[in-house]
């Protein structure tokens, strides 16, 4: 597919976006084939390691972040230097994180109420792998060699897809181990192509004091932006299924997974945007046009979704799901609404981190821990779960837009000075 979009001539950017669409498309099919499947009570299962992987992937996207912001900003010796310097960070982190996973698997199998505690040993083991793949993406993003960045991630995808399946027919155990090996597989798929050259791991490397001091504060600020995303995103299924029966919390596994189709597809222009914000500034050009291009994008996707989910919530539910899930319809479009308000309030806030302004992503952190705080005190029924993100989102997003306002403000009326 790749080779025969570059003989059509189509740009990297473009041939990117087509790739995170069909990406996009084939892990939710993936998950839609899971869900048919297993049915309720068993997908709750399948839907905690697909939670515990988006965990895993924003904590590794501090690293692809930081990688592939640096990437753009520095060269020759000193990008080397960085570059070596990140994948062996990353693979520090991945082997600690890899490790307690697998150390505590037993008490996260009794928190989440999950068949086997064997399922997150098998993810542990594949932690440093996801870590060591987000390095060598970040370098990708930040050269803008979008085409080998669409192969690490069609690879992950598709290796998943074949992988989960295939063992589904050809063993008879515990689904939930299966889906975990699947996970593991895929992550050893996506490390390719993987770009080695001129990075060394044996020897000791450092960075100059500067360097070194605009790397650490951009990797803290984004480790900690990541966070909140990891809270937004994934808490609310997390708590579901923890205070909530199997079946509930499989139903409200569908209900997300269509919810968060706007913000998957926003991921897609965030990965596009921060390269671009950051070459803009690094070129002295102005960056709020192509904020508002990208703001426009997601607001116009999310208002279909809500619209469709509003008008067709049993049809979407029966369609993609079947009929053991049309319970949850009722809730549908509700969800994608709380999501579509985070994807918008999301772009502003990764905007802002390519300019190395801060006040978006404290205010992402603080509405994410009063959502975590709501949900634990407020989870009578899944409805209210879901009236609760609503309102969270609703605040954070008018707190991101008053802030943008504010910020454009303030520098018109510096320039007129």
């Amino acid at each position: 597919m790749i080779s025969y979009l570059k003989s059509l001539k189509i740009k990297q950017e473009q041939i990117f976006m087509i790739s995170v669409f069909l990406v996009n498309g084939g892990n939710y099919l993936y998950n839609l084939i899971l869900g048919r499947y297993l049915g309720p009570e068993k997908f709750a299962d399948a839907a905690i390691l697909i939670t515990f992987l988006l965990v895993l992937s924003f904590v590794a996207m501090t690293f692809q972040l930081v990688t592939a912001k640096f990437s753009v900003l520095f060269e020759d010796t000193v990008f080397y230097n960085f570059i070596s310097k990140m994948f062996k960070n990353a693979i520090i982190v991945g082997l600690i994180l890899g490790v307690l996973v697998v150390l505590f698997s037993t008490q996260l199998q009794t928190f989440f109420k999950t068949s086997t505690s064997t399922m997150f040993v098998v993810f542990g083991l594949g932690v440093p792998f996801y870590f060591l793949m987000s390095v060598n993406r970040g370098v990708f993003q930040g050269k803008n060699e979008f085409t080998s960045l669409s192969i690490t991630y069609q690879g992950e995808m598709i290796s998943r897809l074949l992988t989960t399946f295939l063992l589904f027919w050809l063993l008879e155990i515990e689904s939930s181990i299966l889906i975990s090996v699947g996970i593991f597989c895929s992550l050893i798929v996506a490390l390719f192509p993987f770009k080695l050259k001129n990075f060394t791991f044996l020897k000791s490397v450092s960075l100059e004091a500067p360097e070194k001091k605009l790397v650490l504060r951009f990797f803290t600020i984004t480790a900690f932006y990541e966070l909140t995303q990891i809270i937004i995103n994934n808490s609310d299924i997390l708590l579901v299924k923890h205070y909530f029966t199997q079946v509930d919390a499989g139903l409200y596994a569908s209900l997300a997974l269509i919810g968060r189709l706007v913000y998957f597809i926003a991921w897609m222009f965030v990965m596009l945007l921060l390269p671009t914000v950051i070459q803009l500034q690094k070129d002295g050009k102005a960056t709020v046009p192509i904020l508002l291009k990208y703001v426009s994008y997601i607001a116009a996707i999310a208002s279909l979704i809500i619209v469709s989910c509003f008008l067709f919530p049993q049809q979407i539910m029966s369609v993609l799901f079947g009929g053991e899930y049309i319970s949850i319809a009722p809730l549908l479009w509700k969800y994608a609404f709380a999501t579509g308000l985070f994807a918008v309030s999301n772009i502003f806030a990764y905007y802002y981190l390519s300019l190395d302004t801060y006040v978006p992503v404290v205010l992402s952190g603080l509405f994410g821990m009063v959502q975590v705080v709501c949900i634990v005190f407020f989870h009578d029924s899944l409805e209210q779960v879901v009236h609760v993100q609503i309102g969270t989102m609703i605040l954070l997003m008018i707190m991101q837009l008053s802030f943008f306002f504010f910020s454009d403000f303030a520098a018109r009326k510096k320039k007129e000075v």
